[in-house]
Protein backbone atom coordinates (compact mmCIF):
# COMPACT_ATOMS: atom_id res chain seq x y z
CA UNK A 1 0.00 0.00 0.00
CA UNK A 2 3.00 2.25 -0.28
CA UNK A 3 3.49 4.94 2.16
CA UNK A 4 -0.93 6.27 1.56
CA UNK A 5 -1.04 4.95 5.46
CA UNK A 6 1.39 7.41 7.19
CA UNK A 7 -0.05 9.14 9.59
CA UNK A 8 1.73 11.48 12.43
CA UNK A 9 0.56 10.48 16.17
CA UNK A 10 1.92 13.90 17.55
CA UNK A 11 -0.72 13.39 20.28
CA UNK A 12 2.00 10.85 22.13
CA UNK A 13 4.03 13.83 23.20
CA UNK A 14 1.13 14.80 25.18
CA UNK A 15 -0.18 11.63 26.34
CA UNK A 16 3.31 9.84 27.15
CA UNK A 17 5.73 12.66 28.51
CA UNK A 18 8.03 10.12 28.80
CA UNK A 19 9.06 10.30 24.64
CA UNK A 20 10.48 13.48 25.23
CA UNK A 21 13.95 13.17 26.76
CA UNK A 22 16.02 15.31 24.72
CA UNK A 23 19.66 13.95 26.06
CA UNK A 24 21.55 11.01 27.25
CA UNK A 25 21.25 7.52 26.50
CA UNK A 26 17.97 6.94 25.38
CA UNK A 27 16.63 3.45 23.86
CA UNK A 28 13.29 2.68 22.49
CA UNK A 29 11.28 -0.18 21.05
CA UNK A 30 8.49 -0.15 19.13
CA UNK A 31 6.62 -3.56 18.16
CA UNK A 32 4.12 -3.11 15.19
CA UNK A 33 6.02 0.22 13.46
CA UNK A 34 4.05 -0.40 10.23
CA UNK A 35 5.65 2.28 8.22
CA UNK A 36 6.58 4.59 10.90
CA UNK A 37 4.01 6.69 11.98
CA UNK A 38 5.15 6.34 15.63
CA UNK A 39 8.88 6.18 14.62
CA UNK A 40 9.36 9.06 12.35
CA UNK A 41 7.60 12.21 14.27
CA UNK A 42 9.44 11.33 17.49
CA UNK A 43 12.64 11.27 15.46
CA UNK A 44 12.00 14.66 13.90
CA UNK A 45 11.00 16.04 16.96
CA UNK A 46 13.67 15.08 19.10
CA UNK A 47 17.51 16.02 17.98
CA UNK A 48 19.26 14.00 20.54
CA UNK A 49 22.00 12.01 18.84
CA UNK A 50 22.27 9.45 21.49
CA UNK A 51 18.62 7.84 20.88
CA UNK A 52 18.46 4.18 19.79
CA UNK A 53 14.93 3.44 17.84
CA UNK A 54 14.87 -0.55 17.44
CA UNK A 55 11.25 -1.22 15.70
CA UNK A 56 9.67 -4.27 14.12
CA UNK A 57 6.74 -5.21 11.91
CA UNK A 58 5.17 -8.52 10.96
CA UNK A 59 5.19 -6.82 7.14
CA UNK A 60 8.27 -6.83 5.36
CA UNK A 61 7.19 -4.66 3.21
CA UNK A 62 6.23 -2.13 5.56
CA UNK A 63 9.74 -1.83 7.06
CA UNK A 64 10.94 -1.21 3.53
CA UNK A 65 9.10 1.86 3.56
CA UNK A 66 10.19 2.69 6.66
CA UNK A 67 14.00 2.44 5.71
CA UNK A 68 13.28 4.57 2.88
CA UNK A 69 12.34 7.36 5.04
CA UNK A 70 14.92 10.48 5.17
CA UNK A 71 14.91 10.17 8.75
CA UNK A 72 15.68 6.12 8.71
CA UNK A 73 19.24 7.29 6.87
CA UNK A 74 20.52 9.20 9.84
CA UNK A 75 21.78 6.21 11.45
CA UNK A 76 19.10 6.29 15.40
CA UNK A 77 17.04 3.98 14.11
CA UNK A 78 16.92 -0.11 13.39
CA UNK A 79 14.20 -1.62 11.84
CA UNK A 80 13.28 -5.48 11.07
CA UNK A 81 10.79 -8.24 10.95
CA UNK A 82 9.45 -9.74 13.58
CA UNK A 83 6.24 -12.00 14.75
CA UNK A 84 6.33 -10.92 17.75
CA UNK A 85 4.11 -13.59 18.43
CA UNK A 86 6.83 -16.14 18.36
CA UNK A 87 8.84 -17.32 21.59
CA UNK A 88 12.47 -16.27 22.74
CA UNK A 89 12.92 -13.29 20.24
CA UNK A 90 16.70 -13.96 21.39
CA UNK A 91 17.41 -15.58 18.28
CA UNK A 92 15.80 -12.91 15.88
CA UNK A 93 16.84 -9.84 17.23
CA UNK A 94 19.81 -7.88 18.53
CA UNK A 95 18.67 -6.04 21.17
CA UNK A 96 20.56 -6.90 24.80
CA UNK A 97 18.50 -8.02 27.62
CA UNK A 98 17.61 -5.13 30.28
CA UNK A 99 18.72 -2.50 28.24
CA UNK A 100 15.80 -0.68 26.97
CA UNK A 101 14.09 2.29 28.45
CA UNK A 102 10.63 2.39 26.66
CA UNK A 103 8.71 -0.50 24.85
CA UNK A 104 5.96 1.05 23.16
CA UNK A 105 2.63 -1.19 22.42
CA UNK A 106 0.37 1.37 20.13
CA UNK A 107 -3.03 -0.52 18.97
CA UNK A 108 -0.36 -3.96 17.79
CA UNK A 109 -1.27 -6.54 21.03
CA UNK A 110 -4.89 -6.71 20.04
CA UNK A 111 -4.06 -8.21 16.90
CA UNK A 112 -2.31 -11.22 18.35
CA UNK A 113 -3.93 -14.71 19.46
CA UNK A 114 -4.63 -14.12 22.93
CA UNK A 115 -2.93 -17.38 24.38
CA UNK A 116 0.27 -15.65 22.43
CA UNK A 117 -0.01 -12.42 24.22
CA UNK A 118 1.57 -13.69 27.86
CA UNK A 119 5.03 -14.62 26.01
CA UNK A 120 4.89 -11.22 24.36
CA UNK A 121 4.86 -9.68 26.77
CA UNK A 122 7.82 -11.67 28.96
CA UNK A 123 9.78 -11.14 25.92
CA UNK A 124 9.31 -7.58 26.62
CA UNK A 125 9.69 -7.85 29.88
CA UNK A 126 13.35 -9.85 29.59
CA UNK A 127 14.46 -6.25 27.24
CA UNK A 128 13.26 -3.52 29.62
CA UNK A 129 16.13 -2.42 32.17
CA UNK A 130 14.81 -2.25 35.70
CA UNK A 131 12.53 1.15 35.73
CA UNK A 132 11.98 0.80 32.09
CA UNK A 133 8.03 1.47 31.16
CA UNK A 134 5.88 0.01 28.85
CA UNK A 135 3.44 2.45 26.79
CA UNK A 136 0.07 0.83 26.13
CA UNK A 137 -2.77 1.92 23.87
CA UNK A 138 -4.92 -0.38 22.65
CA UNK A 139 -9.04 -1.29 21.58
CA UNK A 140 -11.20 -1.21 24.80
CA UNK A 141 -13.79 -3.10 25.50
CA UNK A 142 -17.08 -2.11 23.72
CA UNK A 143 -15.51 -0.13 21.45
CA UNK A 144 -17.78 0.98 18.70
CA UNK A 145 -15.47 -1.43 16.31
CA UNK A 146 -16.79 -4.28 18.54
CA UNK A 147 -20.28 -3.54 18.74
CA UNK A 148 -20.33 -3.35 14.79
CA UNK A 149 -18.93 -6.76 13.72
CA UNK A 150 -21.50 -8.86 12.06
CA UNK A 151 -22.88 -12.58 13.37
CA UNK A 152 -19.66 -14.99 12.91
CA UNK A 153 -17.25 -12.23 12.82
CA UNK A 154 -16.40 -13.74 17.05
CA UNK A 155 -13.42 -16.12 17.42
CA UNK A 156 -13.27 -16.10 21.06
CA UNK A 157 -13.99 -13.36 23.81
CA UNK A 158 -13.79 -9.95 22.87
CA UNK A 159 -11.64 -11.66 19.56
CA UNK A 160 -13.09 -11.00 16.06
CA UNK A 161 -11.62 -11.33 12.76
CA UNK A 162 -12.03 -8.41 10.36
CA UNK A 163 -12.93 -8.51 6.65
CA UNK A 164 -9.43 -8.67 5.99
CA UNK A 165 -7.96 -11.79 7.88
CA UNK A 166 -7.09 -9.74 10.71
CA UNK A 167 -7.73 -10.25 14.12
CA UNK A 168 -8.60 -8.00 16.82
CA UNK A 169 -9.09 -8.15 20.47
CA UNK A 170 -10.66 -5.74 22.65
CA UNK A 171 -9.33 -5.20 26.16
CA UNK A 172 -10.91 -4.66 29.73
CA UNK A 173 -8.83 -2.74 32.34
CA UNK A 174 -8.52 -6.10 34.23
CA UNK A 175 -7.62 -8.34 31.68
CA UNK A 176 -4.10 -5.81 30.73
CA UNK A 177 -3.74 -5.67 34.68
CA UNK A 178 -3.55 -9.30 35.10
CA UNK A 179 -1.41 -9.85 31.93
CA UNK A 180 1.30 -7.51 33.03
CA UNK A 181 1.63 -8.44 36.69
CA UNK A 182 1.50 -11.68 35.72
CA UNK A 183 5.25 -11.36 33.47
CA UNK A 184 6.58 -8.64 37.00
CA UNK A 185 5.71 -5.58 35.49
CA UNK A 186 3.85 -2.81 38.14
CA UNK A 187 1.04 -0.95 36.86
CA UNK A 188 1.66 2.95 36.97
CA UNK A 189 -1.56 3.95 34.74
CA UNK A 190 -4.31 1.87 33.57
CA UNK A 191 -7.04 4.36 32.21
CA UNK A 192 -10.39 4.07 30.04
CA UNK A 193 -10.39 6.76 26.80
CA UNK A 194 -13.30 7.45 25.68
CA UNK A 195 -14.18 9.71 22.44
CA UNK A 196 -17.37 10.85 20.89
CA UNK A 197 -16.02 11.51 16.83
CA UNK A 198 -18.14 12.54 14.37
CA UNK A 199 -18.42 11.93 10.74
CA UNK A 200 -19.72 15.35 9.94
CA UNK A 201 -20.26 13.55 5.97
CA UNK A 202 -22.19 10.66 6.92
CA UNK A 203 -23.88 13.13 9.72
CA UNK A 204 -22.83 9.46 11.80
CA UNK A 205 -21.51 9.45 15.65
CA UNK A 206 -18.47 7.53 16.43
CA UNK A 207 -18.54 6.50 20.21
CA UNK A 208 -14.93 5.16 20.71
CA UNK A 209 -12.91 3.72 23.58
CA UNK A 210 -9.65 2.95 24.00
CA UNK A 211 -7.28 2.06 27.27
CA UNK A 212 -4.21 3.52 27.52
CA UNK A 213 -1.59 2.26 30.49
CA UNK A 214 2.21 2.30 31.52
CA UNK A 215 3.33 -0.39 33.06
CA UNK A 216 7.04 -0.51 34.41
CA UNK A 217 9.56 -2.77 35.54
Amino acid sequence: HQNRFFKDRNWLFTEFPELNRSSGSFRLFELGCGVGNTVVPILEANPNPEIKFYCCDFSEKAIDILKDHPEYAKGRCEAFVLDVSRENWSQHVSIEPNSLDVVILIFVLSALEPSTMKSTVAEIHKLLKPGGVVLFRDYGQYDMAQLRFKKGRCLGDNFYARGDGTRCYFFSQEFIRTLFADCGFKEEQNKVDRRLQVNRGKKLKMYRIWLQAKFVK
